[in-house]
């Protein structure tokens, strides 16, 4: 990395970008956990016209990490689809990746920013989020902004099941 990143809303032109980008995240971070079979399933939901859609759609804000002009993360803020309803006025902090080499330089803190900036924007009172429940830098990042535990869900890759921590924060 020779220059430092930078953070811009997602168009619908990176919808193909952002979708190589997830399916990369997502593989270098845990990729080792799944068989080839359930992480290609889990995979197909990352296709550009998902991302595409969701761009589109005012429900959700979705920021680009760049160095240069190339996608290196994301950050996605958008409706609960949490195995619960939370209460109203609540957003979900959906996706928050950086590739491997970006990670630990100061985007991280940025993007979370920007993240909360954006649901008090919208006028939320609470944040969700999810994470994995053996990923303990991930969690320490989110207590550090004040996130906490409020319960434990099964998260499906493919027909390979994990548990996944639910963590909320006040706006």
């Amino acid at each position: 990395m020779t220059r430092p990143a930078t953070l811009r809303r997602a168009s619908a032109k990176d919808a193909a970008a952002l979708a190589g980008v997830a399916r990369a995240t997502f593989t270098e971070t845990f990729g080792m956990l799944y068989s080839a079979a359930d992480l290609a399933t889990f995979l197909e939901q990352h296709t550009p016209d998902d991302w595409a859609r969701e761009i589109d759609d005012p429900r959700y804000a979705v920021m680009v990490v760049e160095d240069g002009h190339a996608a290196v993360g994301y950050i996605k803020l958008g409706p609960p689809r949490l195995p619960f309803t939370p209460p109203q006025g609540a957003i979900e902090l959906r996706q928050f990746y950086l590739l491997q080499p970006w990670q630990g330089g100061g985007m991280g803190p940025k993007m979370m920013e920007w993240a909360l900036e954006e649901a008090r924007a919208r006028g939320m009172d609470e944040m969700y989020l999810s994470v994995f429940i053996d990923n303990e830098r991930a969690r320490r990042f989110y207590v550090k902004y004040g996130f906490e535990d409020v319960g434990r869900y099964a998260f499906m890759v493919g027909d390979h099941e994990d548990t996944d921590v639910v963590m909320r924060r006040a706006l």
